[in-house]
C-alpha cells in the first residue's frame, strides 16, 4: 500500500472524532502468577502449562483475605502463597479472565462435617450473563491426628507414645497425661474441582465465584482458566465402545478395557477411549499397549473405592481405579483422566493411578486426581518417560521411583496438593540411577518435601519449580533415610527455583532449609552439586545440613558443592550446619538474611578446635552472608534463633 493511501485510511478511521478526543486506554489485563510470584521470578523453571493461574487474595471480593500465614494446621499456610480468600454465604470474589477461555479449575476449602466424611456445597459460577454452579465437596479432603492419619475429627491420639511437641512430653510418661484437644492437627484442607464452561469466552471477561449457604464459609485459593482444544479422534483403534464400554459411567466397564487391549495386542493397533466417563473399580494391567483418550477434559476413567473382604496378596485392603504393569514393556498412556476415590491413607492399599513396573514405556498428558499416590513405580524397571501431566489432591506421594528405575525422565509435570513428597527416588533395595526429574511445578505439598531422593547413583533434580511445602518438610531434599541405598557417584540439584520454603520441622522444632540434606542412617559423601539455584522467600534457612541428634558422632556429610546460588530473603540463616562435615560455596550471593549467614553447630559437641563442620569459601559470594571470620569452622550456634520475616522476592 502506497503512503498516501496508508495516510488515508488512519484519517478515515478518525473522521467524526471530537478534536478534542483521546483514545482510550484500555484496562491491562492480568498476567497470571506462577506459584504466586510474578514469571518474571521463574523465567525458565517448572512446567510450561495449558492454563493461567490467578490467586484469589490478589482478585476483588466482598470476602476476607485470610493470611499470609505459614503455621501448619491452618487454611492460609496451606494455600498458594501463603493467602486466600474466605466467603461466608453470599459473598463472592471475581476475577478477570487474562486469556481467551473454555474451562476453569477452582482450588478451595469447605468445612469438613462434625463426625468427618466432608460435605457438598453448590458454589456459583458466573461468566458475563451466564450463569451456572459446580460442587464443591470436602470428602477427600480433612485428614487429622498423627500419620497415617485418621479421617475422624474426634479421635484420640494414634500413638500415645510418640513425642508431641504441642506438648514438649512423651505423653504415656508424663503423669497425668496430657490433654490433646481435637481436632487433633487438621490439614490437607483443600481439593479442586474442573468445569467446562460450554463455550468459549474472550479475555477482560469477569468470572464471579459466589458462595452457597450450603456451607458455613468457602475459602477460594487460586483460579486456573484454560483453553482447552477440541478432542482427540482416532478412527484406527480399538475403540473401547465396541467391546462393551459404557461412557456414561453407569456400569463398570473394566471387563471392556481388558477386552479392547487383547484385541489390540493381537491386531498391532491402539486403544482408544473417546470422550465420556468411564467407571473402573480396579486395576486394568497393560503391557506392550498404548492406550489413548480424546484428552484428559473429555475422556474421564473414574472408579469407587471397593472394600475388600479378606487383604488382597499384596496386603491391599481395597481396590480403585489404576493402570498397573506386572514387569511390562512397551506401554504408552495419554490423553486422559484418573479419578480415584481414595479418602484415608492406608499404605498398603494399591489404589494409585498408574503403579507397578513398566520399561520402555511413556505416561503423557493424563490428569490424575484422588488417588493415594499419582504414579508408584516398583523396579526394577527402565527407561520411563514421564511428562506433560497434571497430578494433584493425592493422599501420599505425587510420583515415586522405588526400587532400581533407572535411565528414566519426569519432565513438565504440574504437581499440586499432594499429601507426601510430591516427587521422589526412594532406592530401597536396589539404586535408582541416572534419572532426571527436570521442569516440574510442585506447589503445596501438605507434608514431606517437594521434591526428595533417598540413596542412588548418577540422578539430577533440574529447572524444577517448588513452591509452599507446609511441614515436615521442605523444597529439595537428600536424605540416608528409609533404608535406602547410599549415595554413589553423583547427585546434581541444578538451576531450581523454590519459593517459601525452608519450613519449620514439627518433630524437631527448628526450621529447616529450602534445600536440606539429612544424614540418618548412612553418611552421605557422594558428590553432591548444587549449582544455579534460586531460593525465595525462605520461611528459615536457605540450605540446611543435619544428622539426627541420636547419630550425630557416627555419620557426615562431606563433598556437598554450592555454585551460582541466588538466595533472596532468610527467616533464619544462609546455611545451618547440625552435623559433622563440610560444604563448599562459589559465587553465592544472599540478601535479606535475617539472622547470622552460618548457623554452625557442627555435631554439638563444641571441641576447642572449632565445629566439626568445615565451610570452604571459593570465592564471589557476596551479600555479606560469609563474613571472613565464620571460616572454616567457627562455632556460630544458635539452635533456635529468632526469625525475621523476609520481604517479597523482587527482580535480581
Amino acid at each position: 500500500m502506497k503512503r498516501a493511501a496508508i495516510t488515508a485510511v488512519v484519517v478515515a478511521l478518525a473522521v467524526g472524532a471530537p478534536a478534542t478526543a483521546y483514545a482510550k486506554t484500555p484496562t491491562p489485563l492480568p498476567a497470571g502468577t506462577r506459584a504466586a510470584l510474578a514469571p518474571a521470578l521463574t523465567a525458565g523453571r517448572g512446567a510450561t502449562v495449558g492454563f493461567t493461574e490467578q490467586e484469589a487474595e490478589t482478585a476483588a471480593t466482598s470476602g476476607t483475605v485470610i493470611g499470609p500465614d505459614r503455621s501448619a494446621y491452618t487454611l492460609p499456610a496451606e494455600a498458594s502463597g501463603r493467602s486466600a480468600v474466605k466467603l461466608a454465604p453470599g459473598q463472592w470474589v471475581e476475577f478477570t479472565l487474562p486469556k481467551a477461555t473454555n474451562a476453569i479449575t477452582v482450588r478451595y476449602s469447605i468445612p469438613d462435617a462434625p463426625n468427618g466424611g466432608g460435605i457438598t456445597a453448590p458454589l456459583g459460577v458466573k461468566v458475563g450473563r451466564d450463569s451456572r454452579s459446580m460442587t464443591l465437596t470436602s470428602q477427600y479432603s480433612w485428614l487429622y491426628n498423627q500419620y497415617p492419619f485418621s479421617n475422624d475429627p474426634n479421635a484420640g491420639l494414634l500413638h500415645p507414645d510418640w513425642w508431641i511437641t504441642e506438648c514438649a512430653c512423651v505423653p504415656n510418661a508424663t503423669t497425668p497425661a496430657p490433654v490433646i484437644t481435637t481436632p487433633f492437627r487438621p490439614n490437607h484442607f483443600y481439593d479442586e474441582q474442573r468445569l467446562a464452561l460450554g463455550r468459549t469466552y474472550q479475555a477482560g471477561e469477569k468470572i464471579r465465584l459466589t458462595a452457597s449457604s450450603a456451607a458455613a464459609w468457602t475459602v477460594i485459593d487460586l483460579l486456573d482458566t484454560e483453553l482447552v482444544g477440541a478432542p482427540k479422534i482416532d478412527l484406527i483403534a480399538a475403540n473401547v465402545l465396541l467391546f462393551g464400554a459404557d461412557p456414561t459411567g453407569r456400569k463398570d466397564s473394566a471387563n471392556a478395557f481388558d477386552k479392547a487391549i487383547a484385541f489390540a495386542r493381537k491386531a498391532r493397533l491402539k486403544v482408544y477411549v473417546p470422550p465420556g466417563t468411564y467407571q473402573v473399580n480396579r486395576h486394568i494391567i497393560v503391557d506392550d499397549v498404548t492406550i489413548e483418550g480424546a484428552g484428559n477434559w473429555y475422556t474421564i476413567i473414574k472408579g469407587h473405592e471397593v472394600a475388600l473382604s479378606t487383604p488382597a496378596p499384596d496386603n491391599s485392603v481395597h481396590l480403585g481405579v489404576g493402570f498397573y504393569g506386572v514387569n511390562s514393556r512397551n506401554v504408552h498412556l495419554s490423553g486422559f483422566a484418573i479419578e480415584g476415590d481414595v479418602r484415608e491413607r492406608i499404605d498398603t492399599d494399591q489404589v494409585n493411578g498408574i503403579g507397578g513396573a513398566m520399561s520402555d514405556s511413556t505416561i503423557d498428558g493424563l490428569y490424575i486426581h484422588h488417588t493415594k499416590v499419582g504414579l508408584w513405580f516398583d523396579g526394577p524397571m527402565k527407561n520411563i518417560k514421564v511428562t506433560n501431566n497434571v497430578i494433584v489432591d493425592q493422599i501420599a506421594d505425587g510420583l515415586n521411583f522405588h526400587t532400581g528405575v533407572t535411565d528414566s525422565l519426569v519432565k513438565n509435570n504440574f504437581v499440586r496438593n499432594t499429601g507426601d513428597d510430591a516427587l521422589a527416588m526412594w532406592s530401597e533395595k536396589t539404586a535408582d540411577a541416572r534419572n532426571t526429574f527436570d521442569h516440574n511445578t510442585i506447589q503445596t505439598p501438605v507434608l514431606a518435601n517437594g521434591i526428595a531422593i533417598y540413596g542412588g547413583t548418577d540422578n539430577t533434580v533440574s529447572n524444577n519449580l517448588i513452591a509452599d511445602p507446609i511441614r515436615e518438610g521442605s523444597a529439595l531434599h537428600a536424605g540416608s533415610r528409609f533404608g535406602a541405598e547410599a549415595f554413589t557417584g553423583h547427585l546434581w540439584f541444578t538451576s531450581n527455583t523454590t519459593v517459601r520454603a525452608g519450613t519449620y520441622e514439627l518433630n524437631w522444632n527448628i526450621g529447616l532449609g529450602a534445600i536440606w540434606l539429612y544424614a540418618l542412617e548412612k553418611n552421605i559423601d557422594a558428590d553432591i552439586q548444587v549449582v544455579g539455584d534460586n531460593f525465595l522467600d525462605n520461611t528459615y534457612n536457605a540450605i540446611m545440613e543435619v544428622a539426627d541428634f541420636p547419630v550425630k558422632d557416627l555419620y557426615s556429610i562431606t563433598n556437598v558443592h554450592y555454585k551460582d546460588i541466588k538466595i533472596d530473603g532468610t527467616g533464619t540463616s544462609v546455611l545451618s550446619a547440625r552435623v559433622g562435615g563440610g560444604a563448599t560455596f562459589e559465587n553465592v550471593d544472599a540478601r535479606n538474611v535475617g539472622a547470622v549467614g552460618i548457623n554452625n553447630c557442627g555435631r554439638f559437641n563444641f571441641p576447642p578446635t572449632g565445629s566439626e563442620f568445615s565451610v570452604t569459601d571459593l570465592g564471589g559470594n557476596d551479600g555479606g552472608w560469609l563474613a571472613p571470620w565464620m571460616l572454616p569452622n567457627t562455632i556460630t550456634c544458635d539452635d533456635r534463633p529468632p526469625v525475621v520475616a523476609p520481604p517479597a522476592p523482587s527482580p535480581w
